[in-house]
């Protein structure tokens, strides 16, 4: 088991205070084996841990009835208690529970969920400025090596970095299936199931579409578009409602444009990204076929697992794949997959040479016969930018 240090780091100032830990993310990402990670590490014997996807505390799914057998468990104490509940959004207005538990008992309280209005509605109401939360994403490129230090950067570039995937060590005809496992798990429970979304037939081509274009603008318009050329007629506004939901549930991450010397959004198409590319190969496939997109996922995702604020720049006419902020620092990256004619060179820095300002700036690329810098600019294979200590700390 990989001990998922980059999370336990953030979340070890946090242990013992009077604020409640909410790890979100997609399915399967990793959350139940980091929340573990975190009871073993506090270690104490005052410990409640209820997993409600578990179907012998299905009774539990009650608020009143999970809030009582808590107390229970607790009792009279006045000792700390450490309490971990795993995809409490099964719980049907867990929040109250869980701010009546946070009032009565001297409790430390750890939760997780794979929906991202967890965070949202109600909870506002019941414990808002009482939580810290953390996304929870699938092995970064460097966990997944440590964790399955046989296989290539093309194994990850074709299946992601789903967690359950290195215990097989990517055998194709397993990792397909687990995968296609994951997806419908995500489309059913997270998404389906929480909008009460009738027409699922509609949700897939919608999501097919946007894994097919990861890294791609498109609108909304587009994919009606799209789909009345397949004889479905949808209304963009249900569009924006289904891909709003895949949002919600992790699975797309959507992000805006952003004007670098001007400093505003702009009202263009956005772009999405899916939070683990091989959930791509298995609904779409063609990740190796389509490697400059797959790069440019890893890319985007690997900064937003770091922490960053992540847009897509724009310099007048130019493009700048990703523009990313964390602590009031910069950073502009560009992502190719062969850096070799004069042309992609030129192409590939130029929008990067527009940007006025003094922040690092990179080009990323899987193949180079360019070495060294471009007018202070440098190009970095992105397999060490990704195993780069030093760029992960950042």
């Amino acid at each position: 088991m990989i001990i998922r240090e980059a999370y336990l780091s953030r979340i070890r100032p946090f242990i013992g205070k009077d604020i409640i830990k909410v790890l979100t993310g997609l399915r399967r990402s990793g959350k139940s084996v980091l929340l573990q990670q975190v009871r073993e590490e506090i270690n104490d014997p005052n410990t409640v841990f209820l997993n409600f996807e578990d179907l012998g505390n299905q009774h539990l799914c009650d608020y009143n009835i999970f809030h009582d057998f808590v107390s229970e468990k607790i009792g009279n104490s006045k000792e700390k208690f450490y309490l971990f509940f795993d995809e409490i959004q099964e719980v049907q207005s867990w929040e109250k529970a869980v701010n009546s538990l946070r009032a009565k008992f001297n409790v430390d309280i750890y939760i997780t969920g794979s929906n991202s209005r967890l965070l949202s509605g109600e909870l506002a109401t019941y414990i808002a400025g009482r939580y810290v939360s953390f996304i929870v994403y699938p092995f970064s490129f460097a966990e997944f090596k440590a964790a399955c230090p046989g296989c290539t950067f093309e194994d990850y570039t074709k299946y992601g970095g789903m967690p359950f995937l290195t215990s097989v060590g990517f055998e194709p005809s397993i990792s397909r299936n687990y995968l296609q496992d994951v997806f419908n798990s995500v489309v059913l429970k997270d998404i389906v199931k929480r909008n009460n979304i009738r027409d699922v037939d509609l949700l897939e081509r919608v999501i097919a579409y946007a894994l097919a274009n990861v890294g791609k603008r498109f609108s909304a318009t587009s994919i009606s578009k799209f789909l009345k050329a397949e004889r479905r007629t949808v209304a963009p506004e249900t569009i924006l409602n289904y891909l709003k939901a895949c949002e919600d549930a992790y699975l797309l991450y959507r992000l805006k444009s952003r004007d670098l010397n001007g400093k505003k959004l702009l009202n263009v198409n956005e772009k999405y990204y899916v939070a683990d590319h091989g959930l791509r190969e298995a609904v779409v496939g063609g990740n190796l076929k389509n490697v400059e997109i797959i790069l440019e996922n890893i890319v985007g995702l690997e900064l937003l697992r770091r922490g960053f604020k992540v847009s897509v720049g724009r310099v007048g006419e130019k493009e700048v794949d990703f523009a990313g902020e964390k602590d009031g620092d910069k950073l502009y990256i560009q992502v190719c997959y062969l850096l070799s004619e004069e042309s992609t060179i030129n192409r590939e820095f130029a929008s990067l040479l527009e940007i006025k300002d003094n922040y690092p700036k990179y080009v990323l690329c899987m193949e180079s016969s360019f070495k060294g810098n471009y007018e202070g600019i440098p190009s970095i294979r992105i397999e060490d930018w990704l195993m780069d200590k030093k760029q992960r700390s950042l």
